[in-house]
């Protein structure tokens, strides 16, 4: 890396080379049966330069060609953006713990343990259920100079297992699944196979249900998959920027309902998507997005920060090959008062979505969402009463999160990126 910068810095007024290299296990199911286990190794060193005032970039699997990675990155310059940024100078970053050695230390004897358990523990009620899914394991190093003289590095585990069913019978297919993610080895298979078997229990019975609007319950993977794509869309520094986002002149306003609290948080332990600095070298931080209703901020990296006259929020993250782009790290949505069965039992006649298929497919930007019930439930007088069929469901989320019934108890992670509770809502668009 310094070999890079060095010869960057020879033909550039400001560089900064970026590092990530990768071990990685991987244990996959398929129709009930171990599939395969792989290990793989992979590395990626990207440098950008500002020459003339412009931005260039380049990246390789190797570091072995640095001149030839410093040609490319300063022949881009000449036709990429007009930088609004400088680089990180030297800065202290938060300690925020993201590694266990002990991930590595798991083997893929006691992962393929772990997902042959999970696989037997949700067919035992169920013997047709068809279930794929897998186990793995990952160490990862990130590090960045600049210069500058910023500079970070960092090493954070990722240990991750989850499963997904299918049961045919004759035209009817009900899909099941669930998954967790931890920077510390998860051993036990509980929590996932638990929602699993809980949701098979509530599929076992088919329910009709009307065409109209009804109240309904987005438990935490309904939130994933229908209400949060809208939201990391608006709250995009880029998006503000571009004047696509429906809250970008709202700052300050009362746009949700008063118990509705988001921020972006990567300073949460132990979790996948924390990290002390951002892809730039930014120190992370806590950033309060929407505070009791009224929207508190947006994220920013480096150059959409300077294109907005702020300061970055340390939400610089980058794909491989890819610029760096303002991204969040975690959705955490604050919690409510009221438990699940409480949601529930409030509802004369509504639904439980656990999962929509395809609700991302209309206008995100405008708030809306619209997609197939792939997984949810019936309820009748306060109570589950069946799984619900070829049923679409859809809304505006700016409408619906301004008269919030309810904000479930019970928080739980969703992926790496999300942190919610179920969130009860009136009036949402059901057809059958």
């Amino acid at each position: 890396m310094e070999e890079i910068l060095a010869k960057a810095k020879k033909v550039a007024q400001e560089a900064e080379v970026f590092l990530v290299s990768s071990e990685e296990t991987s244990v996959q199911f398929e129709a009930n049966r171990l599939k395969h286990v792989q290990s793989r190794q992979s590395q990626a060193v990207s440098l950008r330069v500002i020459k003339n005032g412009r931005i260039g970039y380049a990246s390789s699997t190797t570091t072995e060609n640095s001149q030839e990675l410093v040609n490319m990155a300063v022949e881009t310059a000449q036709f990429g953006q007009k930088a609004e940024f400088e680089f990180p100078s030297p800065t202290a970053y938060k300690g925020v713990r993201i590694f266990d050695a002990s991930v590595a230390k798991v083997s893929p004897e006691t992962m393929t343990g772990l997902g042959e358990k999970m696989i037997s523990t949700v067919r035992k009620g169920t013997p047709g259920l068809l279930c794929e899914g897998g186990v793995g394991r990952s160490t990862t190093t990130v590090s960045i100079m600049n210069s500058r003289g910023g500079q970070a590095s960092y090493k954070e585990s990722h240990f991750s297992l989850g499963i997904e069913g299918q049961l045919v019978r004759d035209t009817d297919m009900l899909f099941v699944g669930d998954s967790q993610s931890s920077c510390r080895p998860i051993l036990e298979t509980s929590e996932v196979t638990g929602i699993i078997l809980k949701q098979l229990e509530y599929a076992r019975t088919q329910a009709p249900v009307a065409t109209k609007p009804m109240p309904v319950i987005f438990t935490t993977q309904g939130v994933a998959s229908a209400l949060v794509s809208p939201l990391m869309a608006a709250f995009n520094g880029k998006t503000v920027l571009e004047g696509a986002s429906p809250i970008g002149s709202k700052l300050g306003q009362l746009v949700f309902d008063k118990r509705f609290s988001l921020r972006d948080d990567p300073l949460v332990s132990y979790r996948p998507s924390s990290r002390p600095c951002d892809d730039e070298g930014v120190p992370s931080q806590r950033t309060p997005l929407v505070t009791r209703g009224v929207i508190s901020n947006f994220l920013y990296d480096l150059q959409t920060a300077g294109l907005a006259k702020t300061k970055s929020t340390g939400n610089g993250s980058r794909g491989r090959g890819a610029l760096p782009a303002p991204s969040p790290s975690a959705f955490i949505i604050t919690p409510g008062k009221t438990t699940f069965d409480e949601m529930v039992s409030d509802i004369k006649e509504g639904l439980v979505v656990e999962q929509l298929m395809g609700a991302t497919q209309g206008n995100v930007l405008g708030g809306d969402f619209s997609g197939n019930l792939l997984l949810g439930y019936k309820i009748e007088n306060g109570k589950i009463v069946g799984r619900v069929k070829d049923t679409m469901v859809s809304g505006n989320i700016y409408k619906l999160l301004k008269d919030i019934a309810a904000i479930g108890s019970e928080s739980r992670w969703e992926g790496s990126f999300l942190n919610t509770p179920p969130i009860y809502l009136t009036n949402v668009s059901v057809a059958s």
